[in-house]
């Protein structure tokens, strides 16, 4: 709401300077640094003073000056050199509030499609740990859009042609050779039995280097899609596949579509972009140096590959086989709708998730064809993002380059605390933190993480309930894992290695995700203790609308004040892919929430005028803390 009055206040106070002095000017609020100061800041007139020659003082009262207010304004007054400061009518302010959705939206009519691409776990092994930061952000950012109004598209890149599912098909084909047979009879859990394979597929390599021919002769075969290996593939993936969306689904992260690189090769839809790219001159045939061979696209001329030793990139191997950023160019042509192919699509019935496929459903919903990307990738990844934004410009598509964004964020380590709670052998040389490599089969597993942490939420409310039913217990303990994952994947800055600490996150108290559950239960509370009086648990927008301005006391203003600007925090958040803002945001409800608890008794408040002012502050507050979870995936449980 704080977000649309900034809006609409800056769009008259634009009117007014226009219509005044003949100016075009783009006025930009403020929040006063004190609330005796106003609600709102406009200092337009600091900035027009030079342009006019004039005190801004006086340009402030000017246009101040005959203002009809809207309603829901109760004041505009002149503050300090200049600044034009606008109060507002509390309690139609927080009937508004109560009235309006917590996240309100902000996206134009008609704003075109975002797709949101995450996740992308090579389909080879189980989910690590290092994989839930992608999925969790990812999937913040998607609901934090579509919260805002913007059509949403949420992609899954599944690469079952690539280099580590090659590994795992040498492995069971070569290494420990098995039969399409007993591959499929492996019992689960399947991804972590391809998590060991992988790493002695990695030693065995090591051991003769000539082994590697194999790794060869899968890749082939996995981009032909023919063959026993090609087969095997299909199964290893398919399995996998649908392991990891059953970790993800433990956090409620979905999809709305799983696209598949053996249909991007199947359907020639890299063929398709090579010819482009040749024909445009985008790609060269090297005939010597260590390129020799390699089709490649030339960057030297590009400014912002410029210096590089080595600018220009592989696309096709002189083996034949695409390299990744190939694929990429043609998957990003794709979902901008500029490629001139589609895509067949079948629903994967048991995972409720559509999927690309070379031959589909009759009438599947529309994807792709959007109007701005995102790829959430981890930053050691920047270079092939930006060499497929290359690829878009090469093609003579500038516009869709620029809408290609690359959200990029750091990697997450373990504490050693954590590591050790979790079987991991970890020496006092590793300092705080225990780093993973998965070729190494070195790291810690997402569902194992998730299993701890289930077990130790498990045996913190079982000491606060001894009597609860264990399904009730084993559902709360879900729930708190769940939020005490999410919130640690979401508080810290995107450009921070984050060190994933077990018992730090699952704290009731500090900056964690079961503190934010705490503090919305706290506020159902208040509401059931009402009802259980014979009181109303909830007021409606009228009620609060009515109640007399002056038992408003500051410090409940700034709660509400505070719930107000959640729609513009999230807004900022998605604009700037920073999206610790939203749960700043949510955390700073909380601390403010639990600090006016005791202060401001409801139930026992024997005056109704102001236990309903303080039960209004409490419930826009509530309102507003339950829109921010819902966006990080933090569920409300019934008791903590």
């Amino acid at each position: 709401m704080l977000f649309t009055w900034k809006q609409t206040l800056a769009a008259e106070l634009a009117g007014r300077i226009r219509d005044r002095y003949g100016i075009e000017h783009r006025p930009v609020a403020e929040v006063p640094p004190r609330r005796a100061l106003g609600d709102l800041a406009f200092p337009a007139p600091l900035h027009l003073a030079r342009e006019l020659r004039r005190p801004p003082r006086q340009i402030a009262e000017e246009l101040a000056g005959s203002w009809e207010l809207p309603a829901g304004v109760r004041a505009l007054r002149v503050e300090g050199a200049g600044y034009l400061n606008f109060s507002f009518a509390r309690s139609a302010f927080a009937a508004g509030l109560l009235a309006a959705p917590p996240i309100a939206p902000t996206a134009p009519a008609g704003a075109p499609k975002i797709v949101v691409e995450h996740t992308n776990i090579n389909p080879n092994k189980a989910a690590h740990v290092g994989h839930l930061r992608n999925a969790v952000l990812g999937d913040l950012l998607g609901r934090s859009l579509r919260a805002l109004g913007h059509p949403v598209e949420i992609q899954n890149y599944i690469d079952d042609t690539g280099v580590q599912l090659a590994d795992v098909v040498v492995g069971f084909l070569d290494l420990e050779p098995t039969s399409l047979a007993e591959i499929r009879a492996l019992p689960e859990p399947f991804d972590y039995h391809c998590w060991d394979l992988y790493a002695r597929v990695g030693r065995w390599y090591e051991e003769d280097p000539a082994r590697l021919e194999r790794r060869r002769e899968t890749l082939h075969a996995l981009e032909a899609g023919t063959g026993e290996r090609a087969q095997a593939a299909r199964l290893i993936a398919r399995r996998i596949v649908g392991r990891h969306l059953g970790t993800m689904a433990r956090l409620g992260i979905g999809y709305d579509l799983l696209t598949r690189e053996s249909d991007i090769l199947g359907l020639h839809f890299f063929d398709h972009a090579f010819q482009q790219l040749r024909e445009r001159g985008a790609v060269r045939l090297e005939a010597d140096g260590k390129n020799a061979g390699c089709w490649v696209m030339p960057l030297a001329d590009v400014a912002e590959f410029a210096g590089l030793e080595d600018p220009d990139k592989v696309i096709v191997r002189s083996d034949g086989t695409i390299t990744y950023v190939g694929k990429d160019i043609a998957y990003q042509l794709w979902k901008f709708g500029l490629l001139g192919k589609e895509f067949a699509y079948r629903y994967w019935m048991e995972q409720g998730v559509w999927e690309t496929a070379a031959e589909g459903a009759e009438n599947p919903p529309a994807f792709g064809h959007a109007g701005r990307v995102i790829n959430v990738i981890d930053a050691r990844q920047s270079y092939l993002q930006r060499i497929v934004r290359a690829g878009l410009e090469a093609l003579g598509h500038p516009e869709a380059a620029a809408n290609s964004v690359h959200f990029a964020y750091e990697m997450v380590s373990l504490s050693a605390a954590t590591a050790r709670q979790l079987g991991q052998a970890v020496g006092e040389e590793e300092g705080r933190s225990v780093e993973m490599s998965g070729r190494k089969g070195i790291g810690v597993k997402a569902d194992d993480l998730l299993d701890r942490l289930v077990e130790k939420a498990r045996e913190q409310v079982a000491q606060r309930h001894r009597d609860l039913p264990r399904p009730e217990l084993q559902r709360l303990a879900e729930q708190i894992a769940a939020a005490a994952l999410r919130f640690f994947m979401a508080k810290a800055t995107t450009s921070r290695v984050i060190v994933f600490d077990l018992d730090e996150a699952l704290a009731f108290e500090g900056e964690t995700g079961p503190y934010l559950q705490y503090s919305l239960v706290r506020g159902r509370n208040i509401q059931r203790k009402l009802a259980a009086a014979g009181l109303p648990a909830e007021l409606d927008p009228a009620a609060a609308a009515a109640l007399p301005e002056e038992l408003w006391s500051d410090d409940l203003w700034e709660l509400v004040h505070l719930a107000a600007g959640a729609t513009e925090a999230v807004e900022k958040a998605a604009s700037t892919l920073e999206l610790s803002l939203v749960a700043r945001h949510a955390l700073e409800l909380a601390q403010r929430f639990h600090a006016l608890y005791h202060h401001h008794p409801v139930l026992h408040e024997e005056d109704p005028a102001l236990r309903a002012v303080r039960q209004t502050a409490f419930q826009t507050a509530m309102r507003a803390l339950g829109g921010l979870c819902e966006l990080l995936g933090i569920e409300e449980p019934e008791r903590m």
